[in-house]
């Protein structure tokens, strides 16, 4: 059961990847780690660096992703931003964008992209 989720799970992260790569941004890091979180991907674009959280939820709604992504994650995803902008100072003065990545959610496309999900407030 583990196995399965963590498959899915790194399946759909190479998914959003490659729909980024597929955008033009370059992968700068993947599942970053800090004390606080992780941070599925991380890409750069021009002025442009986002953080990216990827669901993926072959049975899930609008409802899983907002239990799934809560404020509590936001925070913790946000608070890990820090930290690496803070040992990567060549994005000091990039623009921070939050994205969410929705992989196989019944009644979107297959890689969704919701950019801007959050952000620090």
């Amino acid at each position: 059961m583990v196995k399965d989720r963590k498959r899915i799970g790194d399946s759909g992260e190479e998914r959003a990847a490659c729909f980024y790569a597929e955008r033009g941004f370059e992968v700068v890091a993947r599942n970053f780690r800090t004390r606080c979180g992780e941070i599925d991907i991380i890409v750069a674009k021009e002025d442009l660096i986002v953080f990216a959280e990827v669901k993926t939820l072959p049975g899930g709604d609008a409802d899983t992703l907002a239990h799934e992504l809560n404020a509590t994650k936001q925070r913790k995803i946000i608070e890990s931003a820090k930290f690496f902008l803070e040992k990567h100072r060549k994005y000091s003065n990039s623009i921070v964008r939050f994205d969410a990545v929705v992989v196989d959610m019944p009644g979107v496309a297959p890689v969704h992209l919701i950019e801007n999900a959050f952000s620090e407030i």
